[in-house]
């Protein structure tokens, strides 16, 4: 194990990083965001209760056959981010650590950092991942259910959208931010 990670981190970054972050750091929380067919197991050295796996696939808008993000899968993360102790750090994927895994480290941030402007947290977000493209719609749905009035979109909008790529890389966010 890496003695010199924090745990106040939040990792985020493509399904192919999970085993490889899990056994080369301290992570003790993961979220998955995916869709239900390749939804993935918690690995051994994570507790169940630590693992928050929202089923889902990664649209804006609803299509046939796919599951759109809906408030539930935000409420339930903003639920976890919250509960979470910081004793250990927290991995966050998707299946190409690009859209969903960037919104719900975005959404993270904003919860854990509300005296933060959201621009502020969008471009510390795109300093640590050309590539991040936060799925619009979970971004939308957490601006509301945290009062932020536009705010969360609008910083997302002002950072535009990241490098195109077909898996992002592994990278980390502190939970705390200087406002």
């Amino acid at each position: 194990m890496n003695q010199d990670i924090k745990k106040e981190i939040i990792f985020v970054g493509p399904l192919s990083a999970v085993n490889p972050t899990v056994e080369n750091t301290d992570v003790g929380y993961l979220v998955t965001l995916i869709n239900d067919q390749t939804m993935i197991e918690t690995p051994p050295s994570i507790s169940p209760r630590k693992h928050l796996r929202l089923a889902m696939n990664d649209i804006s808008e609803p299509q046939p056959g796919m599951v759109i993000p809906g408030d539930d899968h935000v409420s339930e993360l903003l639920d976890f981010v919250i509960a979470w102790d910081q004793k250990q750090p927290m991995l966050i994927h998707c299946w190409a650590g690009i859209s969903r895994s960037t919104a719900a480290a975005y959404i993270a941030l904003c919860a854990l950092n509300p005296e933060v402007g959201e621009r502020h947290i969008a471009q510390t977000l795109r300093a640590a991942s050309p590539t991040a493209t936060p799925n619009r719609r979970l971004v939308t749905l957490a601006d509301e259910l945290l009062g932020r009035k536009g705010r969360m979109k609008l910083a997302i909008d002002e950072i535009g959208r990241g490098q195109t790529t077909m898996e992002g890389q592994l990278f980390k966010l502190p939970a705390r931010l200087a406002a």
